[in-house]
């Protein structure tokens, strides 16, 4: 994966004419520099704070004041930093609290070569130079920045040349699709996104009003379009609303969890989502539904669809009846995104669990199973496939270039387990979930902290020659939702080469996201910060070049 710290021992250049004394004297002054940085988006409309930070060792006992006077980014010729409003440098001391943090310098004129101008004086210990980036209004998604070098300026004619190595250099744009108190909502979580025919992009997500706890509560699910390959996105719809079934109040009847599958040959958009009527709303669904089939007692699947790119939505079908066993407790959709087959049939991944409604970790009672829902009659009708293997939750499917159907799997054991065995649980069918088949890479090729994931299957012109290529994206860790990741696998999910992945955000987060192909050479993702919801696209040759990183 990508290294983040680049150090440099007294690499300290100084300007003609001083004596070998003073140099010696100048040299004692910075035991090291380093510099460490964090990947995440440049956001419309925000600042990404702290994207680099500088650490310049002063020692005790210096024979001078030594004083950074001037901080120089040089970028490269590809890179716009015109998209930029301001890049900021701020000071303090390892260790400082937050009130201690000053502001060292500020250009507004962000240009190839940008220069920030303070001053400094360096105190015994490590002193922190922060650079934050601030986004000038709409940026353009398709450009980045990429630094080729960083120059620090000190008092007496010190010079510090520190170069990034490519890899950790690149810095790329994004879109703030909801942000938390948007349109008075709490929080937007569970994204799912989709591409039409037309180009349109159509994302849904949970509107959570009142706070970030999952169902029960007053949550809808909201959708939003974009016509111009993300660019702009178009205000809030909400299409799923259970409102006062039952004469409840909507706190009661939470609509959560969706996930989106569109039909390219009948330009169809349908959109699941799960719903329980009356159940304590301190409480969680996942918990309180039982077995049954009434709204009032177990969770429902309704879906609504749309014919005309998302502008307007049916009104909710509740297919519980046509797929769920009485006996479990709970039967709910993906979440995330679904397929259409090359044969026309409509897949949504599922999950169901039963008897105890415990989710053992090790040597009890496995009672949850990931699966699929699927039609092969246009969404007239649905039926439900096997479970694929105890303990799992949240899925994502695709179809592989035979035809069968691909599963990847939540696993709940990685909640325990953080050695050889982490690792996404996939499984394969060829006869729609009757049977399932482990693949190679179960529980080894992918990390998860355990936490949902989206996987999507294309084929691009790569080399002049057309291949199938999965995409997948998750936090590319086994402890923490942290270092959401895109990867990529041209052997459909045998292996998941290091030269083709893409760290994007690698703050702690909700960690949840969904991949679409944005058109035939891009790559888009909508994905969860912390209550916000973020876009961004790629160019795929950005992610399977392995030159580029």
């Amino acid at each position: 994966m990508i290294k983040k710290i680049i150090s440099i021992q007294l690499v300290v250049l100084f300007i003609a004419g001083c004596s070998q004394t003073d140099s010696h004297k100048k040299t004692k002054m910075i035991t090291d520099i380093s510099m460490s940085v964090t990947r995440k988006p440049i956001l419309e409309g925000k600042t990404a704070s702290d994207l680099i930070c500088i650490r310049i060792g002063s020692p005790q006992g210096i024979e001078r004041e030594l004083t950074v006077r001037k901080v120089e980014l040089t970028f490269t010729r590809k890179s716009t930093p015109e998209n930029l409003s301001s890049i900021i440098v701020h000071y303090k001391m390892e260790g400082a609290e937050p009130g201690e943090l000053r502001l060292f310098g500020e250009t507004t004129t962000p240009s190839i070569r940008s220069e920030i101008e303070g001053k400094t004086a360096l105190l015994p210990g490590q002193n922190l130079l922060t650079v934050s980036f601030t986004a000038a209004g709409r940026c353009d998604l398709s450009s980045e920045l990429t630094i080729e070098r960083i120059r620090i300026f000190f008092s007496s004619g010190i010079v510090s040349d520190l170069s990034i190595p490519p890899g950790n250099d690149t810095w790329y744009f994004g879109v703030p699709v909801r942000t938390a108190g948007q349109d008075s909502v709490n929080t937007y979580r569970i994204p799912g996104i989709i591409t039409t025919n037309n180009g349109t992009l159509v994302a849904v997500y949970d509107a959570r009003h009142n706070s970030s706890k999952d169902l029960q509560g007053d949550i809808d699910i909201g959708m939003s379009r974009s016509t111009d390959g993300g660019q702009t996105w178009e205000p809030m719809s909400i299409i799923a609303d259970m409102d006062s079934y039952g004469g409840r109040p909507e706190e009661q009847n939470g609509t959560g969890d969706p996930c989106i599958l569109y039909d390219h040959i009948n330009n169809t958009v349908w959109v699941a989502a799960l719903w329980l009527s009356g159940s304590d709303p301190s409480k969680m669904v996942w918990f309180e539904s039982k077995p049954g089939m009434d709204p009032e007692t177990t969770g429902q699947i309704i879906i609504v669809k749309s014919t005309d790119d998302g502008l307007t939505w049916s009104e909710p079908v509740n297919i519980t009846p046509q797929v769920k066993d009485p006996h479990w407790q709970l039967l709910l959709q993906g979440p995330g995104r679904g397929i259409t087959t090359s044969n026309g049939t409509l897949v949504l991944p599922a999950q169901f669990k039963f008897d105890t409604g415990v989710r053992a970790i090790d040597g009890g009672q496995y009672t949850c199973h990931s699966t699929i829902i699927y039609s092969t009659d246009g969404g007239n009708t649905w039926k439900i496939g096997a479970g694929a293997k105890a303990n799992t939750t949240e899925a994502q499917v695709a179809e592989l270039s035979d035809g069968s159907l691909m599963l990847n799997m939540r696993d709940d054991r990685n909640r325990s387990e953080k050695g050889n065995a982490n690792g996404r649980a996939v499984a394969v069918t060829g006869n729609l979930g009757k049977t399932w088949t482990p693949h190679s890479s179960t529980n080894s090729k992918l990390p998860e902290p355990n936490c949902m994931a989206s996987l999507i299957s294309t084929t691009i012109m790569l080399k002049g020659e057309k291949k199938n290529v999965l995409f997948f994206s998750n936090p590319a860790d086994k402890s923490k939702r942290t270092h959401l990741t895109i990867k990529a696998s041209l052997d459909e999910g045998i292996t998941w080469p290091e030269e083709y992945q893409l760290e994007i955000y690698e703050p702690e987060s909700f960690g949840y996201s969904c991949l679409t192909m944005v058109d035939d050479s891009h790559l888009g993702i909508l994905y969860e910060g912390s209550r916000e919801l973020y876009f961004q696209k790629f160019a795929v040759s950005e992610i399977l070049n392995a030159e580029k990183r």
